[in-house]
């Protein structure tokens, strides 16, 4: 990517998809409010040459475009649906592609949708260790929303869309613009 970039990433295996509708809205937030490039993925867009590649140069031309941009965000915001607890396999299959010191250190928000309540801790669970192993910067906060917290597709809920403008937030912490960060009074 030539310029500074946000990438989202969604594990999700269909469209239209919540979860790549969340992982966007959040990805174009820090694009906008720090004068950065966006661009969202999901599985759909890696495409079939994913689910047979043992290495990243198993990849066809696209996937490896996608791969290389997630490698080289600035920011990487990423989430999955819940599939039995944990995010879904070829969501795993694709960081599996990426070399383990490839996003050492580069700011990660975690995301998660699921059916409902029971699932929350996927983030922290799931997501949070798999960064981990990457030595990336999770941020410490991350979001997850459940289907009532959509209306056609479209995040609606308050509750999750302040938290999500929180985890924001310490984005900008991280890129140096403390005068984005909003200071709610509670």
């Amino acid at each position: 990517m030539s310029n500074p970039a946000v990438v989202g990433f969604s594990g999700n295996l269909t469209r239209p998809s919540k979860t790549r509708a969340f992982v966007d809205l959040i990805a174009q937030d820090i694009a906008s409010r720090h004068g950065l490039s966006s661009r969202t993925y999901d599985i759909d867009d890696v495409g079939p040459s994913l689910g047979a590649a043992k290495w990243a140069r198993d990849l066809d031309a696209r996937a490896q475009t996608i791969l290389s941009d997630v490698i080289a965000a600035d920011v990487l915001v990423v989430g999955s649906p819940t599939y039995k607890g944990s995010y879904t396999g070829l969501f795993k299959h694709f960081f599996d592609l990426i070399d383990p010191s490839a996003l050492r250190g580069k700011p990660v928000l975690l995301t998660a949708t699921g059916g409902g309540e029971r699932h929350a801790l996927i983030v922290e669970h799931q997501l949070r260790p798999l960064f981990g192993f990457f030595e990336a910067f999770a941020l410490p906060t991350a979001v997850y929303a459940t289907d009532k917290d959509f209306t056609d597709g479209v995040l609606r809920s308050e509750v999750i869309l302040k938290r999500a403008a929180q985890a924001v937030d310490g984005i900008a912490i991280l890129l140096g613009n403390k005068s984005a960060v909003r200071i709610a009074a509670e």
